[in-house]
């Protein structure tokens, strides 16, 4: 993956977990995809490593936000592939308004003059 890439254990926790739930909103995808699209959509500044993205996978997994069956890959091989839940869906919803203010939050104290 790019060599701008960022690796993933510099941002905050639950970022992963908003990612891998908005990678597979888009249709069920195997753990290479959903980690080729998160370093797309956000432009090669985030890559996830096979040590970070399949343990979360299974955490996600467990707790009902996605769900795993075997199927052919592009290149004909077996690999598990992961689709949102009904309430993986409404967990994206939680997780993407937090992050919207969290983010607005942060991005008012970058913009608040410094103390004098």
């Amino acid at each position: 993956m790019g060599a701008r890439a960022t690796a993933l254990p510099e941002i905050l926790r639950g970022t992963l977990d908003l990612l891998i739930l908005q990678a597979v909103s888009r249709g069920p995808a195997h753990g290479y995809a959903v980690a080729r699209w998160i370093q797309q959509a956000t432009g090669d500044a985030l890559a996830i490593g096979e040590g970070t993205l399949y343990p979360a996978l299974h955490r996600l997994e467990e707790r009902g936000w996605i769900a795993a069956t075997w199927g052919a890959s592009e290149n004909n091989r077996q690999a598990k592939f992961y689709a949102l839940t009904r309430s993986g869906r409404a967990q994206l919803r939680v997780e993407t308004d937090h992050w919207r203010r969290y983010a607005a939050a942060v991005f008012a104290a970058l913009d608040t003059p410094a103390l004098k």
